[in-house]
């Protein structure tokens, strides 16, 4: 009887937690259909017509294809030098069991707790001296602060990878790159894929790095598109039939390619973090 209880009060638990977590994204929804009227006399009903002209209004104002084509390359080869950087950098550290290589994980994993702020500006003097204040330096510096996370994950799970294999691969003749893109990338999947997820979700969603780095350029990401256009040049003053519907095809992208991936999320925080 009570292990029932106590069931039904975590399921209450999850039911709560599951729509305190779901409403801002309802709420953002319902109001992108709206008027101007309607989300202010009535924010939390539905839609007197469902209509997409807002969403088109939005589309147009905030430059979505341009900003989209821009966010999706700083995102997709941020990632991708991520990926590789850091599973090269793990598998290293793991098969070279030195001292050297115990004190590099240590610095990896000791900079996860450093705040970006502690660095922000001596890191923008630096950047600003390099010339570096424009899309190149941006991906540099994802780079940068993505890698200590994904090393860890990485090198977590690379413990639990059988150095046999790679033996066996190099006395068949496969060079150090073969041996590891053709035998030990393959078997990273999971981890991969959470590496990829979530470094795409903060850097698609970053608005803080961009607006330091390139603010007011020609070439800017979503998050910038949508905060010049409402603060810079007022196009959004008190224009809540702009502001919902901009916001909300500005996090759409994201979150499909989060649906298709979740599975992967937490097996692969598992594998990186219990078998390490």
């Amino acid at each position: 009887m009570k292990r029932k209880a106590g069931a039904v009060l975590v399921r209450i638990l999850l039911v709560i937690m599951a729509v305190y977590t779901l409403f801002p994204i309802a709420f953002l929804v319902l109001n992108s259909f709206k008027s101007q009227a309607e989300i202010v006399d009535s924010p939390m009903a539905l839609p007197a017509v469902w209509t997409l002209d807002y969403i088109k209004s939005a589309l147009n104002q905030i430059h979505f294809v341009q900003g989209f084509g821009i966010t999706l390359f700083i995102t997709a080869v941020s990632v991708f030098v991520l990926v590789i950087v850091s599973s090269l950098a793990a598998w290293m550290m793991v098969r070279n069991k030195t001292k050297w290589s115990q004190a590099a994980f240590l610095l990896f994993t000791a900079a996860m707790l450093i705040p970006f702020q502690s660095v922000m500006y001596p890191l923008l003097s630096v950047f600003d001296m390099l010339q570096l204040r424009n899309l190149a330096g941006l991906i540099l510096m994802y780079c940068g602060f993505g890698l200590s996370m994904s090393v860890f994950l990485y090198h977590g799970f690379l413990k639990s990878v059988p150095q046999s294999l790679e033996e066996a691969a190099a006395i068949d003749g496969a060079t150090i790159f073969q041996m590891f893109f053709k035998v030990v990338f393959p078997m990273l999947k999971s981890t991969t894929v959470t590496v990829i997820i979530l470094n795409g979700i903060w850097i698609w969603n970053d608005y803080l790095l961009p607006f330091l780095t390139i603010g007011n350029s020609e070439y800017k990401t979503l998050t910038l598109e949508l905060y010049f256009a409402k603060m810079v040049s007022g196009q959004y003053s008190n224009s809540w039939e702009l502001i919902f519907p901009a916001v909300l095809v500005t996090i759409i992208p994201i979150i499909i390619v989060y649906l298709f991936l979740q599975k992967y999320i937490m097996k692969g925080i598992a594998d990186g973090a219990v078998k390490g």
